[in-house]
């Protein structure tokens, strides 16, 4: 198993984009916008909720390190307009704001 684990880590990370505030609110109104804490790998997210590792999905849901994005959120974000990275599992589509760029 660790070989399609390992493909499958592979191909998600070769579908992680960087994305804008502006491309993520259709996804947000349809309320599939996970955020992913920036302490946490993106692409490792990804794949346990592709994997439907439920205990660990439901370990970080409770501890925080994943969340669906909330209006408060949505309001932070427009105000800001931050890039993001991203990659879809669908149904949902996990976030993690990039650090701003040196200067901007």
């Amino acid at each position: 198993m660790p070989a399609a684990t390992d493909l499958l880590r592979a191909k998600l990370n070769l579908e992680t984009a960087r994305i804008a505030w502006a491309e993520l609110q259709r996804p947000f109104a349809r309320g599939v916008v996970i955020k992913v804490a920036p302490s946490m790998d993106l692409v490792d997210a990804a794949a346990h909720v592709a994997g439907n590792n439920a205990a660990v999905v439901q370990e970080w849901l409770a501890d925080g390190r994943i969340a669906r994005a909330t209006a408060c959120d949505a309001e932070d974000w427009h105000a800001r307009q931050p890039i993001f990275w991203a990659v879809a599992v669908a149904p949902w589509v996990l976030i993690q704001e990039t650090a701003p760029e040196p200067g901007a």
